[in-house]
């Protein structure tokens, strides 16, 4: 049985989005891409599903954003799609991704 007190979102199984980076990423040979969701008015839009799409538009991962609107994906260096759907809206951002940390301002708005 999981405890109530688990830093990972109702139904999926990834790490608490919004926990630093493990000391063992090497950030030299790593592709980190994380970011913040936040709605039009600015606010972080926790709870947003965010959704990782390679070069060709097909999906590679999913994470729920962390009640602060944070998310985190490892991925290969390249061009990537990210994609938030929120209850306040949803967005999409280009990414060109390098070894490192890649951080993005992701916006979501009704259409």
């Amino acid at each position: 049985m999981t405890s109530p007190a688990t830093n990972v979102a109702a139904g999926c199984a990834a790490p608490d989005q919004s926990a630093p980076l493990p000391s063992s990423v090497d950030l030299e040979k790593e592709t980190v891409i994380t970011g913040i969701v936040r709605t039009a008015e600015g606010e972080a839009a926790g709870g947003a599903y965010v959704r990782l799409l390679d070069s060709s538009g097909e999906f590679t991962a999913e994470v729920v954003a962390s009640p602060e609107g944070v998310f985190r994906f490892f991925a290969a260096p390249g061009s990537w799609t990210v994609r938030a759907l929120s209850r306040f809206g949803n967005g999409e951002l280009a990414v060109d991704a390098t070894r490192g940390v890649n951080e993005v301002a992701l916006n979501v708005a009704t259409a």
